[in-house]
């Protein structure tokens, strides 16, 4: 009997096994890691209304290497804890996301911990966006513009000792009174209705714009509302069920192994 090609068996039995394999598992797994963050992007889309891209980009893969055989996904500013380039510098999605995965109470967003801090957001309140929107306040995705809310902060003189150079000098504030050729001047005012006693007591708790001659032209900006309870709207442990990342796992890793021994 004569044996042929047992070179060439002796190379394919080498790349199944050692680095090259570890190479290619760590691809599969990291295939199946990505697959099912596909799907929590998908149901982060189809559960809230106008998703913002910053939370529907949240989901984020810790890959896995060859000597580290296995991958998470979570959501998260970055997977190197690098800060956000974005106007939410410092907030973690899963600290926004906890409410909608387990119920219960949201965090405070960075505007409320500065405005309470001021003593402008009573306890146990948090902030909403009315109805109709302030004109050129939102983002059209529900959330007030990070311009916008520097602007409101400043005016307000809500930012602490810290930053006290963030905080709107009484020529500015004027000149925002004033107004433009473009845009209508306005002044900000906090009103809290029944919570407090006050000149503006007859409006409802929030902050509010007064525009136009005299001030008449009166809407709201930013309302207070009791901090509400959230019931659980996703969960991620049932998205990753639904993927079947097994199965898809089992696929790649066939894949990946064919591909490192070039069959």
């Amino acid at each position: 009997a004569t044996i042929r090609n047992q070179e060439a068996v002796a190379a394919l039995l080498k790349k199944l096994s050692g680095p090259q394999a570890k190479a290619a598992y760590a691809k599969a797994v990291n295939d199946a890691a990505f697959q099912v963050r596909r799907e929590m992007q998908a149901a982060l889309r189809n559960s809230f209304d106008r998703v913002t891209p910053w939370i529907e980009r949240s989901p984020k893969v810790f890959a896995a290497t060859p000597d580290k055989l296995s991958a998470y996904i979570a959501p998260t500013l970055d997977t190197r804890n690098a800060p956000s380039k974005g106007g939410k510098v410092g907030v973690d999605p899963q600290h926004v996301l906890q409410a909608q995965e387990f119920g219960g109470r949201r965090a405070d967003k960075k505007s409320e911990v500065v405005l309470r801090r001021a003593g402008i957001l009573p306890p146990g309140y948090q902030t909403a966006i009315p109805k109709s929107p302030y004109p050129g306040s939102d983002d059209g995705r529900g959330n007030l513009r990070g311009a916008f809310v520097q602007q409101l902060l400043s005016y307000l003189q809500a930012f602490g000792e810290a930053g006290y150079s963030a905080n709107m000098t009484p020529k500015r504030k004027r000149s925002l009174q004033r107004g433009t050729k473009r845009q209508a001047g306005r002044r900000y005012f906090v009103a809290y209705g029944r919570i407090r006693d006050g000149r503006a007591s007859h409006f409802a708790p929030g902050i509010w714009a007064a525009s136009g001659t005299g001030g008449v032209d009166v809407r709201p900006v930013l309302m207070f509302v009791r901090a509400p309870t959230y019931r659980p709207r996703i969960s991620m442990d049932a998205i990753a069920a639904k993927v079947d990342v097994q199965g898809y796992l089992d696929k790649r890793v066939r894949f990946r192994l064919r591909e490192a021994a070039g069959i």
